[in-house]
């Protein structure tokens, strides 16, 4: 639907986008999910199109433009139907390579920035750990101060593209006190002795992207891999976390979108009692919810992305943003899934995908009861 936050450049981009996804990535989404990863090739493409670079300056191969661009293609990506695909490709732009960008030194952009843009080299972002869950103080990877080097030592969890990233963010405790400034963010090159890499994790949905476990033993880290200040990674990751979160609404929403439309679509089609269910009240109203709640969702959003786009402060915001459109997008996907009935179950069909793909958006970057509870503070529930 349009909305007045997207401006003709916009639209325009959002054509090309379009596009690209139907030409050169829906057609491949069922074999890249039986394949349980997304091939370095679709990397190499969109860094050739420039869609890896959007909101990265000029001097490193970006584009430099806005937020809103790169809400656009967040977007058309989860509209290709594969959570996987999306969530490979948003990793690796939206939560890895930001920080370098925002916190890195010249010589890291340069090293991997430069050819992270190009999509010659793949990046993850490894801060959850199996013991930690949401709760990031709580991490157990260490990193301790040795002559020229930090030695690396501990384990990570759920890390999208963990097992064929070229380099990896990795947040470690640099020392034990005080809790939330005793965090700080290394890049860590795959290939570096000490570094491993478990086998993919069987997950429930997002199929296509390749999600990991690493281990860390005794790790040597060169200093100038640290990325910005020392002990300041905590507040890195919770700054990076407005855009995370923000970025999850906006892939609800275009999940929504798909999910919406393929019901539409199913429900004119298929016949039932010689007419199509479509012509059945309760199922007619059903979609009038569910294009309720997607709008409610996407406005909420929308909102938050305009604040965002003009710098301001989003945490509650965002945090709001995060919480209703994935607990939407459950709704608005499980009916989706109802109206196509016993054809849903089928694996054959898009929409037991989409289902699926839906379930992790109301736990990844925080789940809704974490959401909830930091919106108690923001809303000054609780002091």
């Amino acid at each position: 639907m349009a909305h007045w936050i997207f401006q003709d450049e916009h639209h325009m981009f959002r054509k090309a986008v379009r596009k690209f996804i139907e030409k050169e990535i829906i057609p491949n989404v069922e074999k890249w999910e039986r394949e349980e990863e997304v091939p370095r090739s679709l990397y190499e493409r969109m860094g050739e199109l420039g869609y890896l670079g959007i909101k990265f300056p000029e001097i490193y191969g970006g584009s430099d433009s806005d937020i809103i661009t790169e809400a656009v293609l967040i977007e058309e990506m989860a509209k290709c139907g594969s959570g996987g695909v999306a969530a490979a490709i948003g990793a690796h732009t939206g939560i890895a390579m930001t920080n370098i960008w925002k916190y890195g030194s010249e010589e890291q952009k340069q090293n991997y920035l430069v050819p992270g843009i190009k999509g010659e080299k793949i990046s993850a972002l490894a801060i959850t750990e199996p013991s930690g869950g949401s709760d990031v103080s709580a991490i157990k990877t260490t990193a301790k101060k040795s002559g020229s080097h930090y030695i690396l030592n501990g384990s990570k969890t759920f890390i999208t593209n963990g097992v064929h990233a070229d380099y990896v963010i990795v947040a470690a405790k640099t020392r034990e006190e005080p809790v939330h400034r005793n965090i700080s963010l290394f890049i860590v090159e795959s290939d570096w002795e000490g570094f491993s890499a478990g086998k993919k994790l069987k997950k429930l949905g997002w199929h296509a992207s390749d999600t990991g476990e690493l281990f860390f033993d005794e790790v040597k880290v060169p200093e100038e891999n640290l990325i910005g200040r020392e002990h300041e990674g905590f507040l890195y990751i919770m700054e990076n976390f407005q855009f995370e979160r923000l970025s999850m609404a906006l892939g609800c929403v275009g999940l929504g979108e798909l999910a919406l439309e393929t019901a539409k679509k199913y429900s004119q089609e298929r016949i039932q009692f010689n007419r199509p269910l479509s012509k059945f009240q309760v199922l007619r109203h059903k979609m009038v919810d569910m294009a309720v709640d997607l709008e409610k969702a996407r406005n909420i959003t929308y909102r938050a992305l305009y604040l965002y786009n003009k710098g301001e402060d989003v945490v509650t915001e965002a945090t709001m943003a995060k919480v209703y459109a994935t607990e939407m997008i459950r709704r608005v996907t499980d009916q989706a899934l109802q109206i196509h009935g016993g054809n849903g179950y089928m694996m054959e069909y898009d929409v037991q995908r989409f289902w699926r793909d839906a379930r992790i958006q109301s736990i990844g970057g925080g789940t809704t009861q974490i959401m909830n509870e930091i919106l108690t503070k923001r809303l000054g529930i609780i002091s």
